[in-house]
């Protein structure tokens, strides 16, 4: 009897493999799902500018941040060809304190992507006034990696009476480094590196935007990579939109004074090199920046811990009414 359960047993235990494996959209939505409650957050929608957004929000925090701008939600926003859920891990020490808001940019995840709309810079702003109108919200921290990182400093700016903080979370798209990156390099040669066509070009990808490549389940994986190859076309029209402004927050980001600014900026960042932190270190001479050691692009998946705790820092000390001067990089 007891060689009979033992080998029933196996037999699950192999089935369930095969079925991980080979069957892998079976496990994505609820290996979705298990991560998001352990952060607090809940998947939503909202129609925006003719688009419907999807989001996660973790609505009203147990124990609010005691202070200044305490009652004032985060919201945060992802980079090109990224999703909402890549904030999970690094929202999870911030919703006992802080309502948290990670939107599917409209054009990318699960959110409504037009082909008769432009996905520019413009746009982007214009749709995420719109968002924030229709979740009710005044004011706001936005918090953004990459793309999200220029369209959080761009609607700063056009909206300035909206927005308590701007941090950005990873190098923000948009600023010309003394020295090129490796990106910069594929993108001179005529490359598009973000856009894959094939699983090669994803795993190339993959290697480019992480330096510590994230521990991600093969489910979650596979739909990514099936996701960017289903869609490299229209990400390729995407990707000549962001391109044509591709210094464009170097151009306005010396008019963001009076907003508490952070730059969390990866040290190993090979899409946009380190050496970038020289120029915004000139344009915002009041921002805490700082260069995360052994850290890669995307630096709230890489570290969410560390650069959760960062940020919290942040919002706890720099937005208060009697925070310090500007800490300078390493």
């Amino acid at each position: 009897m007891k060689r009979i359960v033992i080998s029933v047993a196996a037999a699950l235990v192999l089935g369930m493999v095969g079925l991980y494996y080979g069957e892998p959209s079976l496990f994505k939505e609820p290996l979705l799902r298990a991560n998001r409650h352990l952060s607090g957050l809940e998947e939503k929608t909202a129609d925006a500018a003719m688009h419907t957004v999807h989001y996660l929000d973790s609505g009203t925090p147990p124990n609010p941040a005691p202070g200044h701008g305490s009652g004032t939600p985060i919201v945060l926003l992802h980079g090109i060809f990224a999703e909402k859920d890549h904030w999970v891990d690094f929202a999870r020490p911030l919703t006992g304190q802080y309502r948290v808001i990670a939107p599917d940019i409209p054009g990318f995840g699960e959110s409504t992507r037009r082909d008769d709309q432009p996905y520019d810079y413009a746009a982007h702003v214009t749709r995420l006034a719109a968002f924030l109108e229709a979740l009710g919200l005044g004011r706001v921290h936005l918090a953004g990696n990459s793309m999200g990182g220029t369209i959080a400093a761009l609607f700063a700016l056009q909206h300035p009476e909206r927005v308590a903080s701007v941090a950005f979370i990873g190098a923000p798209h948009g600023i010309r480094s003394p020295q090129p990156s490796t990106m910069d390099r594929l993108i001179d040669t005529g490359q598009r590196p973000l856009v894959a066509h094939d699983a090669a070009a994803f795993n190339a990808m993959m290697e480019l935007v992480f330096e510590k490549r994230p521990f991600l389940p093969y489910p979650i994986l596979h739909a990514s990579e099936q996701e960017a190859l289903r869609n490299a076309t229209s990400n390729t029209r995407l990707w000549d939109a962001q391109l044509k402004d591709r210094y464009l927050l170097e151009q306005h980001l010396g008019r963001l004074q009076q907003h508490p600014t952070l730059v969390l900026w990866g040290d190993s960042d090979r899409v946009f090199d380190r050496s970038g932190l020289k120029t915004l270190q000139t344009l915002l001479p009041h921002a805490q920046i700082a260069a995360l050691p052994g850290i890669g692009h995307l630096p709230m998946m890489e570290a969410p811990k560390d650069t959760a705790q960062r940020y919290a820092n942040f919002l706890a000390v720099a937005v208060s009414p009697k925070s310090s001067a500007a800490v300078k990089y390493p």
